[in-house]
């Protein structure tokens, strides 16, 4: 009895794996994008090719592995290999970060999984595996037709590029630019990346507060959004917040809530949302929770993240004066947005 139904189970089993582990990292598919960028697996003009062609390679193993095509010679050594490349990284994850910290990515963001249980579950999944291959009789070899493959693989194609659209990667900008730090606080003197622009801040000490004069104004990664809500705007002239938000993320309207506190205030810089081009239809929602409207761009995906830098995450927010970069923060750890400690900086910045 169980040598009868324990291989269908294990087919279940694998096409639920398999299935459910491509679908859940499209929820969203730009952190699954990003996973990539991080690892150096890709380049943001190639990440959103490459994620695609992965998760519909996940969908694709799963549905074939009900069906009795080439299971032997293709399916299941495909998907053994596949189980083995992730469970390479995992270790290597682990011995980098700790077994049980962080999330793998293997079901995306909509299931939290650590390395370590990841590692586990893909040990007992390649087991069953050598099991079923073993179990698979010869008389199921016969009478294969690769077409059917084929047409599933291609399928799963067409399903996630007509799902997920997106634009093609366009040139990458130039992200040299002046980044300035503020501590007045400990009343340091300010460092720069541009010489001449160091030689230009000059803090001044009164009792009350310190001062930071007026930067040199450059050229900043924002410097081609011009136009926000049909109107003209240059934020390399003077203060402004730029933040990198993306619709659908919690923690970027819970920063968007703080900023627009903040901006009700007098004196408070501009403040000007660039929002990824992901889940756009959430940004009234975004708004509304928000709490107030903010002129706004949506930006294509490879574009944010460049805009964002080397490993920053959402919800980003930049503090230009003149193009300078006076400080920035990202993400939810420890660079996240620090309501109290930005108000110390903008404070020190007023002259």
């Amino acid at each position: 009895m169980i040598e009868k139904y324990l291989p269908r189970t294990i087919r279940i089993l694998v096409f639920l794996l398999f299935t459910v582990s491509g679908i859940a990292k499209m929820f969203p598919l730009w952190a699954f994008e990003k996973q990539l960028v991080d690892l150096g697996l890709a380049t943001w003009c190639s990440a959103p090719y490459f994620a695609r062609f992965l998760i519909a390679l996940e969908i694709a193993i799963g549905i074939a592995i009900l069906q009795k095509h080439y299971l032997k010679k293709i399916i299941i050594p495909t998907a053994l290999f596949l189980l083995i490349i992730f469970s390479i990284h995992l270790t290597i994850e682990m011995y980098r970060h700790g077994a049980l910290n962080g999330n793998c990515g293997c079901f995306g963001q909509l299931i939290d999984m650590s390395p370590f249980e990841a590692f586990i579950k893909n040990m007992i999944m390649i087991g069953l595996l050598i099991y079923l291959y073993r179990t698979i009789p010869a008389d199921e070899e016969k009478e294969q037709k690769f077409i059917y493959l084929i047409l599933l693989m291609l399928s799963s194609l067409l399903f996630m590029f007509i799902f997920s659209p997106f634009s093609p990667c366009r040139q990458k900008i130039n992200l040299e630019e002046t980044i300035i730090k503020v501590d007045s606080a400990q009343n340091k003197q300010p460092s720069s990346a541009s010489p001449e622009a160091a030689a230009d801040i000059r803090k001044k000490t009164t009792p009350n507060k310190s001062v930071v004069s007026e930067p040199k104004k450059v050229t900043s990664r924002f410097a081609e959004y011009t136009t926000f809500e049909n109107k003209h705007v240059t934020l390399d002239e003077g203060k402004k917040i730029i933040c990198l938000f993306a619709a659908g993320c919690d923690h970027c309207i819970a920063v968007a809530k703080a900023i627009c506190g903040l901006s009700k205030k007098d004196n408070f810089p501009h403040v000007y949302i660039l929002f990824m081009d992901e889940e756009t239809y959430l940004i009234p929602d975004f708004f509304k929770e928000m709490g107030c409207t903010i002129p706004y761009q949506v930006v294509d995906i490879s574009k944010f993240w460049q805009l964002m830098g080397d490993n920053g995450n959402t919800p980003g927010v930049f503090y230009l004066w003149n193009g300078n970069i006076m400080k920035f923060y990202e993400g939810s750890g420890n660079n996240k947005f620090d309501l109290e400690g930005f108000q110390k900086i903008y404070g020190s910045t007023i002259k």
